[in-house]
């Protein structure tokens, strides 16, 4: 037989032989405990074990509030008053930025820029809001384009 053979042979025999492990009273030398093992039923069973301790262990830490005093983790608590404030930020900040637009018409009209009758709070906010302007000037091919619609579709009669 080749020698990788061999070795196989001689590892399985190993794992397979049965051991005895054996507990003794050490002042009377009397048997506590008995029992017979086998390297692969040692190996399995250690497997089995350092398996269930990982699971259980990370049951425990995700599943209890025992993950909090892990780094990194933040606390439930912590995640609703961070959006809470978030929230809270973002309304005043658009609070006020409709008051420094009320500021600023204030100002214009202290300086004698509009006539006091245009100031309207209401409309004021309307223009902090529309701050871009749209070209809405019709094309010459969009022109066009209606013409040729117009003439394809058949007008209606009149009742």
């Amino acid at each position: 037989m080749s020698q990788k053979r061999l070795k196989f042979q001689a590892l399985k025999q190993k794992l397979v032989s049965k051991r005895r492990f054996i507990i003794y009273n050490e002042d009377t030398l009397e048997e506590s405990f008995s029992l017979k093992l086998t390297l692969m039923n040692v190996f399995v069973a250690s497997s089995l074990s350092a398996i269930l301790i990982v699971f259980v262990t990370t049951f425990i830490i995700a599943f209890t509030p025992l993950r909090e005093y892990i780094p990194g983790y933040a606390s439930t608590q912590l995640k609703k008053q961070a959006a809470a404030l978030t929230i809270k930020s973002d309304s005043l900040l658009k609070v006020t930025k409709a008051n420094n637009a009320y500021i600023q018409s204030v100002k214009s009209v202290l300086n004698g820029d509009l006539e006091y009758a245009k100031l309207n709070k209401d409309s004021i906010k309307v223009a902090a809001n529309a701050t871009e302007k749209v070209d809405v000037k019709v094309s010459e091919k969009e022109l066009r384009l209606r013409n040729e619609v117009q003439k394809l579709t058949p007008k209606k009669a009149k009742k």
